[in-house]
């Protein structure tokens, strides 16, 4: 009797303890938020990510009436910025503006992460489906696709291709498989250094978003040569998707996508309640005149339409590494 009296008692104190986090941590949703909040950008400031992220976060503060911190963190194509919200407390104070490289791309092509997509983070919200170009400096002698090929295999292994992303060196790697071509890859940790590679002729061509391209397009500064999708792009309505004017098919839509995550662990309330607010300023026709000046095609989504999304696009882009191992890892 008096083990079993033990027992209930034991079992009573849990069940009290249990019950007070629960409420505790319905309170703090509920509260939520209620002191500033960090937003990780994994690349330095400029570029397509940390321009998206910004005008989100200052509707945040002017919507909650808290500060949103914009931390950039590049390097390591996102895994330093994303590490960190990995081992974040999962309160909803710090998240993560992450990309395809983040979530698919890294995992598909590197042996070691310091942290797992499906188990380290809960997903918030798509931010954008951004489409990416091919450019070349104004001064080029390139005016087409057409033309850079020619050159290209006029000049095997003579030119530099520089670009910010997983994504960009992929699409460089298959372009370069596909056309027969040969020409030496930059790497750089995001926008800003690819757009100064360009503008200083460290590189002669490059890929990258239109968020940090397009401002340089109109100014005729750089020359956009073919866009990495075929979906409408109402800035340059006229602008061929590389895979047709290249003549391969085969490339298909390698443009970018941005999106939000919280550490694994943080409530539903609260990243609900983030993923409603990314919607409801999309909805603003001056939020969504901002994002479309700033050449961010915005597009939100549920979390669970976030998951379903990455799962869609991992199996994408396993198949395309697959098929394409012996280049791309050569």
């Amino acid at each position: 009797m008096r083990t079993l009296a033990l027992c209930a008692f034991a079992a009573a104190l849990l069940l009290a303890a249990t019950s007070s986090s629960a409420t505790a941590q319905d309170l703090e949703a509920a509260n939520y938020p209620n002191r500033p909040i960090h937003i990780i950008v994994p690349f330095p400031p400029g570029g397509p990510t940390d321009i998206l992220t910004r005008i989100v976060a200052k509707e945040m503060t002017a919507s909650w009436g808290q500060t949103v911190v914009i931390e950039n963190r590049p390097g390591a194509d996102t895994t330093i910025g994303a590490e960190v919200v990995a081992k974040a407390d999962p309160d909803g104070y710090t998240l993560l503006a992450a990309m395809d490289s983040t979530m698919v791309l890294n995992p598909l092509v590197k042996k070691e992460l310091p942290y797992d997509p499906a188990r380290d983070f809960e997903p918030i919200s798509l931010g954008a489906k951004n489409i990416s170009v091919l450019e070349v400096r104004a001064d080029s002698t390139a005016h087409t696709v057409h033309d850079l090929l020619d050159t290209l295999k006029a000049r095997p292994g003579k030119l530099n291709f520089g670009t910010g992303t997983t994504n960009g060196r992929l699409a460089a790697l298959l372009f370069a498989k596909l056309t027969g071509t040969n020409f030496a890859i930059i790497p750089y940790k995001g926008s800003a250094e690819t757009v100064e590679g360009l503008l200083t002729g460290s590189v002669d061509f490059g890929i990258d978003g239109m968020a940090s391209s397009y401002p340089l397009i109109k100014d005729g500064k750089f020359r956009a040569l073919a866009k990495l999708s075929d979906r409408p792009l109402s800035q340059l309505p006229d602008l061929p998707a590389l895979a047709e004017a290249a003549g391969v098919p085969e490339l298909g839509d390698i443009s970018t996508w941005i999106a939000f995550y919280a550490p694994a662990g943080t409530s539903s309330e609260i990243t609900g309640k983030l993923s409603h607010f990314v919607a409801t300023i999309y909805a603003d026709p001056a939020v969504a005149k901002r994002l479309h000046d700033a050449g961010i095609i915005a597009v939100s989504s549920t979390p669970g339409e976030l998951k379903a999304f990455v799962r869609s696009e991992s199996e994408r882009w396993g198949k395309v590494i697959h098929d394409n191992a012996s280049y791309i890892f050569e």
